[in-house]
């Protein structure tokens, strides 16, 4: 079997690119890459799962996991390339489609070397990331049963291609949201007013009431109000977002906001309701395995950097609360940003990090094994 080219693996991505589908709803994206992995004699793995692919390369232990996820988004495509989206309305504006490719050009490069490795391989398609739904969906259908670690990768736009960064520790942010409604039965209290009043503290509650050192954004997105015949507006609703990198911020912030909108409303003759929607939990890169990443990285001839903390959520979060691992940026130097219709990350990040990451697997295996022989020795 010879190693899959450069153009195929942009081809696929292309594909991809052109049927996107949204979270849940990945149907044909499965098909497509199961048909791709089955021409390549790679074995699928069958789990109760509506979406989505499982594949394994080698054999007995141990046991490592790539993750790509191959969801899209409901965004126009504004790029004008010739193989945009097909499906109105829907565009893989995070690269989904490329991270598939990556992960499908190292599984084909492993299965080339499937003899020699020293361990099993575990490949995860994932669906419904952009909901944080998808890595959940495949935990509970056990997926990670007798993996030891796992890998993933998000193209970064802001960093040039061929650049590498990941970091030990928190990395992406808890993601979550929450949602206020005024009421109010007064005739001379407007619930439009007393909402502004609540946002106007809610806004100023990040750099008030915690140390300017902590990482955290507090911002509200929306603002809906209904007024009742030619009375005072008597009820008003918005929502809103929060990102933090600490739990213990995470619980204290969920915790004051709601003390000022409802003391806020009591204060100003209204009533006010807080609700609170967790996301995707803070991603915690295991230390050792985001220095051995960034090793690996170094070795295939990336520039590696420390990465930034990243304000955006993500549902590989939850395989990390379950084992150890690591994920890493890969630059994609687009010129618009990720859940823009006009992202349109550089193809030629694919070929050098499906590289890496079949780098990765092999080696990983091969760490684990001496682990297992330092451990009968001693």
């Amino acid at each position: 079997m010879t190693i899959v080219s450069e153009q195929q693996l942009i081809d696929w991505r292309r594909e991809l690119h052109s049927w996107p589908e949204l979270s849940g709803h990945e149907v044909e994206t499965s098909a497509r890459l199961r048909r791709w992995l089955q021409q390549a004699d790679v074995r699928l793995l069958d789990y109760p799962l509506h979406t989505g692919v499982v594949a394994e390369v080698g054999q007995g232990a141990p046991l490592i996991a790539l993750r790509a996820d191959i969801d899209a988004l409901p965004i126009h495509e504004a790029t004008g390339l010739p193989f945009r989206s097909r499906q109105a309305g829907v565009m893989h504006a995070c690269g989904h489609d490329v991270h598939s490719a990556v992960i499908l050009g190292a599984t084909l490069q492993l299965k080339t070397r499937e003899a020699q490795l020293a361990g099993r391989v575990r490949i995860l398609f994932q669906p419904a990331e952009e909901i944080a739904q998808g890595a959940r969906q495949f935990i509970d259908a056990g997926v990670l049963d007798q993996v030891q670690a796992i890998f993933g990768m998000h193209n970064e736009p802001g960093l040039p291609t061929g650049t590498f960064a990941t970091r030990s520790g928190a990395f992406y942010a808890n993601a979550d949201k929450f949602v206020v409604r005024v009421h109010s039965t007064r005739a001379d209290v407007n619930s439009i007013l007393v909402a502004s009043q609540i946002i106007q503290a809610l806004q100023s509650l990040t750099s008030r009431s915690f140390n300017t050192l902590d990482s955290l954004v507090l911002s509200v997105t929306r603002i809906d109000a209904h007024r009742h015949d030619g009375q005072q507006t008597a009820e008003a609703e918005f929502g809103g977002t929060v990102r933090t990198h600490d739990k213990q911020v995470r619980a204290q912030l969920e915790q004051r906001a709601r003390e000022v909108v409802v003391n806020i409303a009591a204060a100003s003759g209204a009533t006010a309701t807080f609700s609170w929607h967790p996301g995707p939990p803070v991603l915690e890169n295991d230390a050792h395995w985001a220095q051995f990443a960034s090793q690996v990285a170094q070795q295939v001839g990336y520039q590696v950097q420390q990465a930034e903390l990243h304000l955006g959520g993500e549902d590989f979060a939850y395989y990390l609360q379950q084992l150890p691992g690591a994920f890493v940026s890969i630059g994609s130097a687009s010129e618009f940003g990720l859940h823009h219709g006009g992202f349109n990350p550089d193809e030629a990040l694919i070929a050098p990090a499906a590289h890496y990451f079949s780098q990765l697997a092999q080696q990983a295996l091969q760490q684990l094994n001496a682990r297992c022989r330092d451990a009968i020795l001693n």
